[in-house]
């Protein structure tokens, strides 16, 4: 078996059939390369609206929980990494008119709250608080990156 090239491979790697390859990482890192995980959680990934960051994090949320009855590691993982991206990019467009936080030269523009954005971060935020003290999700990813990284 050739050995893995991480840059190369990565995008070709179904994870579900390989979770050995998926490494936890930080954050939202690779949330949008893992397959086929991004294809089934990014249709449902929402947050212009209140109303609309609702509907999109249950439907993450009964995914993760669906993910977690096959005892799918990096499913609930990567459902994990959607939420958390649900909140950090709608605070962001909720600080920042058009999402962009930097000009080009690397200065942060000014920040304009959005109340309604605010609100669906607020929403997401509520979910990734329940997965951050979730016991069973954690002790999954404390046995997953002892044996896998």
């Amino acid at each position: 078996m050739k050995e893995f090239d991480y840059q190369q491979d990565f995008k070709t790697i179904d994870f579900r059939k390989h979770p050995e390859r998926y490494q936890v990482g930080r954050g939202e890192q690779g949330v949008l390369m893992v397959e086929p995980y991004k294809s089934e959680i990014l249709p449902h990934w929402r947050f212009k609206t209140a109303e609309i960051a609702k509907v999109s994090s249950r439907a993450i949320m009964t995914l993760f929980e669906e993910y977690r009855a096959k005892d799918d590691f990096v499913g609930m993982d990567m459902a994990r990494k959607f939420i958390q991206m649900g909140y950090t990019r709608a605070r962001r467009y909720a600080n920042h008119k058009g999402g962009r936080k930097y000009d080009a030269d690397r200065n942060e523009l000014p920040r304009e709250l959005n109340d309604e954005k605010a609100a669906a971060a607020a929403i997401f935020k509520a979910e990734w608080d329940k997965l951050r003290a979730d016991a069973d999700y954690l002790a999954r990813k404390k046995k997953h990156q002892a044996a896998f990284g």
